[in-house]
């Protein structure tokens, strides 16, 4: 879960038999309906954008130096392994489209992703951005690397949500794995703000202010982005995945063993009356 990829609801497709069923008072409400239809597909547009630019943030962060080797190997790992996935574990059947959501939340749910939007991505940018304009080298060094795989989490998770390659299982396991990685990140980030890095002794006040927001902003990542692990991936988004897709599985197998038995019916009545008609 990124906060992107999940706080736009996939755009849905009108029913054809409501249609057929509209009565003439409620005809205008339908094509106010379709109007507005548009406007979806203009926020979908705006992902294109979107990751327009999160390819240009990993392009920028990886030729920086900022981001340490074993987190620029990390991306390139986790996708081969995604693939990997879906090849060899869980395949996909092509029941479930690839804009089809695995986790509906209500109004709730998405102010609690738009917090860790703006949590783990906006002001973590305008802390790097703030860290370049004051020339805080500390700063940009150690919220670069949470940056740099949050877009690539953000960016993986928009492609393969649009690709029917990709079953509900690899498609749960990107923020999962990713998660995992970024919290020990965030922990680095933590112990740099915290540990490494001190305040000189005649430190004005907006010096001091950049020094506790860094801190701040930190921790809170880390309490996020831990709670969106323990409490909303493992127990709720990851078993949803499974569930969807073990039962699409289950409902093609027993069509495909139906298609059999009424294929094998159909040739024993064939034979059947082959050999009524050689008898006759």
């Amino acid at each position: 879960m990124s906060g992107v990829s999940l706080a736009v609801a996939p755009p849905t497709e009108p029913d054809q038999t409501t249609n057929s069923a509209v009565k003439p008072m409620e005809k205008p409400l339908h094509r106010q309906q379709q109007q507005q239809q548009p406007a979806v597909g203009s926020v979908m547009g705006s992902l294109r954008v979107i990751e327009l630019q999160l390819i240009a943030f990993i392009m920028v962060f990886s030729i920086s130096g900022l981001v340490p080797l074993l987190d620029l190997v990390f991306p390139a790992f986790a996708t081969a392994y995604f693939l990997a996935l879906s090849r060899l574990a869980f395949p996909s059947y092509g029941r479930t489209s690839g804009s089809q959501e695995i986790f509906q939340g209500g109004r709730l749910f998405r102010l609690y992703v738009i917090l860790g939007t703006t949590v783990g991505l906006f002001l973590p940018l305008a802390y790097v951005l703030g860290g370049f304009a004051r020339g805080d080298e500390h700063a940009v060094r150690s919220a670069t690397p949470h940056l740099f795989l949050l877009s690539c989490q953000i960016l993986t998770e928009n492609i393969i949500s649009g690709l029917s390659l990709f079953s509900p299982p690899v498609r749960a396991l990107v923020p999962l794995l990713y998660t995992v990685r970024r919290i020990f990140v965030i922990m680095d980030w933590i112990r740099d703000v915290w540990l490494n890095k001190t305040l000189p002794a005649n430190a004005n006040l907006q010096d001091v202010a950049w020094y506790w927001f860094g801190r701040i902003l930190a921790v809170a990542n880390l309490l996020y982005f831990s709670i969106n692990l323990f409490v909303f991936l493992i127990p709720k988004f990851l078993p949803r995945a499974f569930e969807a897709y073990f039962r699409d599985r289950d409902e093609i197998h027993a069509k495909m063993a139906e298609d059999k038995r009424s294929a094998a019916a159909n040739q024993a009545q064939a034979q059947a009356q082959q050999a009524d008609k050689k008898s006759d």
